[in-house]
């Protein structure tokens, strides 16, 4: 009897010392996190803007050293296209295994501009601070012997979008090599190097490499967790186009109070054009905007009946008194097709104004995409509605003889672009890889159809037939693709266990 009291004492204090993977992973960050922290640091200093050439490539070579020093086999894709940035590549092979998960992110970022960066703050000179500095942080030095706050951030260009992407997947693997984990599947590593330019050369890319690309999903780590903080699983991204809008007045600048009232103003005909384009609610007025919009099945309605609702507190936040929408919320909106006006230019306002008539204003359009739109047709429609407000649409600067026949003139040059992508809620893959992430978590997982940014996956659906799913990592607030991009240390932290898990899912 003491025999088997004994032995039974011993087996409940296994199974209280026994660690779980998440448990395991969880102790390697946290015996880590300092030597992460810096290596991420050195990353993110490297500049990575789609102009700078030389630095993207140093980028991607830093971004293959990583690996290697994790013992994933890589190599740098090229594109048949000369020039364009390579995409970094690796792959592990798991004995047994009879599925491939592929991890993309990007290590290319948006442009910057640091004057517009807090006093302090120089986009490639990663900083940390308390908290977010737009509330009550402020900038500090990494404490010593101490564990570091989740709460504190990383002020940096590309901080989370999207390097978060690739340190929270490399060191996600690396959590489970150290802690003799086995991946439960084939993984592959793709970092591409243009998402942030459209993705121009990317088709051509994994046409050139389709047999070395087959897997059964694509993961991307791309954009932020819900805004209540809980974890994500994106099953489909908008599409995106951005057109330039140039309208043209007189050639050179004229005096205002010389020829006011009579020589055209094209920073006021551009601002009556632009708002042509939308209503006083958001809702864009090109004519068929939304004819061609799929449908959300039952099951989309259904998971964003279950999205938190956060749009007051995110309205109070951000300082505003009505949102667009005529009582839609956030999450319907997403999964309609959008216009915004990312930017305005003509002549000087502020200590630099002038008392002029302007030779020409300019904007730049981002077009959203949803299922159901085509990228072509999309632009199409624009430049029909620009021509029945009475413009001359024309694709180069315009020449003498257009300047003295057409009254009004308008200059359109789309971007390149592509279509918005959505995957079944109900695939067995993509439950498999919510079930991981939820096995990281209390909280019930965010299942959202459709995210509001863009990501190329349309691309990935077109070349390789391929499944895709997005799982973010990043903080809602982290002022992507502007000034005092951050990413909060937490969600970078809970970042390599999301990705840990995926890569042991069942």
């Amino acid at each position: 009897m003491k025999k088997l009291c004994a032995l039974a004492l011993v087996a409940l204090l296994g199974a209280t010392t026994a660690t779980t993977p998440l448990q395991q992973v969880r102790r390697f960050r946290q015996a880590n996190e300092r030597a992460l922290l810096t290596e991420f640091e050195q990353l993110v200093a490297i500049p990575n803007v789609a102009a700078d050439t030389a630095n993207l490539r140093r980028t991607a070579v830093f971004v293959q050293g990583m690996m290697q020093q994790r013992g994933i086999r890589s190599q740098l894709l090229a594109a048949p296209t000369p020039g364009v940035p390579p995409v970094v590549f690796g792959e592990v092979k798991t004995p047994g295994a009879t599925r491939t998960v592929i991890f993309y992110a990007h290590y290319d970022g948006q442009p910057v501009n640091p004057a517009q960066w807090r006093e302090g703050l120089s986009p490639f000179t990663p900083v940390l601070a308390t908290g977010p500095l737009d509330r009550d942080g402020r900038l500090a030095s990494l404490p010593a012997g101490q564990p570091l706050d989740p709460n504190w951030r990383l002020y940096a260009r590309s901080a989370s979008d999207d390097k978060a992407g690739i340190m929270a997947i490399l060191a996600g693997y690396q959590a489970l090599v150290t802690s003799k984990l086995k991946p439960t599947a084939n993984l592959k590593f793709f970092f591409e190097g243009e998402e942030e330019r459209g993705s121009p050369h990317l088709a051509e890319l994994l046409a050139r490499h389709k047999a070395l690309l087959a897997s059964d999903v694509w993961v991307i780590c791309d954009g932020p967790v819900h805004q209540s903080g809980r974890k994500q699983v994106v099953f489909g991204a908008r599409g995106d186009v951005n057109l330039g809008l140039t309208v043209y007045g007189p050639r050179r600048p004229l005096h205002s109070g010389h020829y006011g009232n009579w020589a055209p103003n094209p920073a006021l005909a551009l601002a009556r054009l632009l708002a042509s384009m939308q209503d006083s609610t958001g809702r864009v007025r090109v004519a068929g905007f939304y004819d061609d919009v799929t449908p959300l099945t039952l099951a989309e309605k259904a998971a964003l009946a279950r999205v938190p609702n956060l749009d007051e507190t995110i309205r109070q936040e951000l300082g505003f008194a009505r949102p667009y929408g005529t009582g839609q919320a956030l999450v319907e909106l997403l999964n309609q097709p959008s216009l915004n006006i990312n930017g305005m230019q003509s002549a000087n306002v502020g200590a630099q104004a002038a008392n002029v008539i302007p030779t020409t204003a300019a904007a730049m359009l981002d077009l959203r995409l949803v299922p159901g739109n085509d990228v072509q047709r999309q632009v199409q429609k624009v430049i029909r509605h620009i021509e029945r407000q009475g413009y001359h649409v024309i694709s180069a600067e315009p020449t003498a003889a257009e300047r003295a026949q057409y009254p009004l003139l308008a200059r359109v040059q789309p971007q390149p672009g592509y279509n918005a992508q959505r995957t079944r809620l109900d695939l067995p893959i993509a439950r498999q890889v919510v079930a991981a992430v939820q096995a990281t978590t209390p909280d019930r997982v965010v299942e959202l159809p459709t995210m509001g940014g863009s990501l190329p996956l349309y691309v990935f659906e077109q070349e390789l037939q391929a499944h895709t799913i997005t799982v973010p990592v990043a903080n809602y607030d982290n002022n992507q693709h502007a000034e005092n991009e951050n990413i909060r240390l937490g969600n970078l932290w809970d970042g390599i266990e999301t990705m840990a898990a995926i890569m042991l899912l069942k």
